[in-house]
């Protein structure tokens, strides 16, 4: 990817950056998405986490060949170890891991107190989303907004939390976990066309299994019961 141009996913999850914001992007990719925040205004300070050395000199690179080392810092650690309460960060990505690590990553910035400052969190699982939700509702953030798009081939959910000032229950249902509280009610055209080749896809496994000389009883209830929750779910789409 050209440095000075986002990705379809990073110019979605870019887009919920506030002017002003002072952004922790973990797991930060070359740091285009900081990067292209501070040439555009948007931002007024970035800090770049990466955990492993090839990325984070990569990213060093990047925001010096770009000449903004005033705007962004680019450091080493594990998740949100990087940041200090004195960064006053507001808003934090993270975008292009799995749904497990994204959770992991902020279980462990809650409890070592990072979260303190922060307001809003943009983040982007390639799978797992339901865990993410999850963990959302669990301690103590919102679901605001959330967008799906598709870019080579693939789909990607951004997920857009804000902490939840007046620590209201949510309600959030096992459905609003699985597809989304907001983009189960938009429907958009990838909602349906991922939902349908998931439930394509589980038809396919269901057939095979139950071509299988084992036993394969309880894992054909479970994948049963995925298929008539996703056929539920496009149904309401399409009515």
């Amino acid at each position: 990817m050209n440095g000075n141009e986002l990705s379809k996913r990073l110019r979605a999850a870019a887009n919920y950056v506030r002017e002003g914001d002072r952004l922790a992007d973990i797991g930060s990719d070359h740091a285009y998405l900081p990067c292209a925040l501070a040439e555009e205004g948007i931002i007024s300070f970035a800090v770049a986490g990466e955990v492993v050395q090839g990325p984070f000199e990569r990213s060093q690179k990047e925001v010096r060949q770009r000449g903004l080392e005033h705007f962004i810092q680019v450091r080493k650690g594990n998740g949100l170890e990087v940041i200090s309460a004195e960064d006053k960060i507001n808003t934090i990505t993270i975008c292009g891991m799995g749904g497990s690590l994204i959770c992991s990553i902020l279980e462990e910035g809650r409890q070592q107190k990072k979260l303190l400052t922060t307001e809003r969190l943009i983040l982007q699982p390639n799978v797992g989303e339901h865990l993410v939700r999850k963990w959302l509702d669990q301690n103590g953030f919102e679901i605001r907004q959330e967008e799906i798009l598709k870019e080579h081939g693939k789909f990607y959910e951004i997920i857009v939390a804000e902490k939840n000032a007046e620590k209201k229950v949510q309600n959030y249902s096992e459905s609003d976990y699985q597809f989304g509280p907001v983009l189960r009610k938009e429907c958009s055209s990838f909602f349906i066309e991922k939902w349908q080749k998931e439930l394509d896809k589980n038809q396919t496994i269901l057939e095979k299994l139950r071509l299988s000389a084992h036993d394969t009883t309880a894992k054909r209830k479970v994948l049963e019961n995925n298929i008539k929750i996703i056929k539920e779910m496009i149904d309401i789409c399409h009515s």
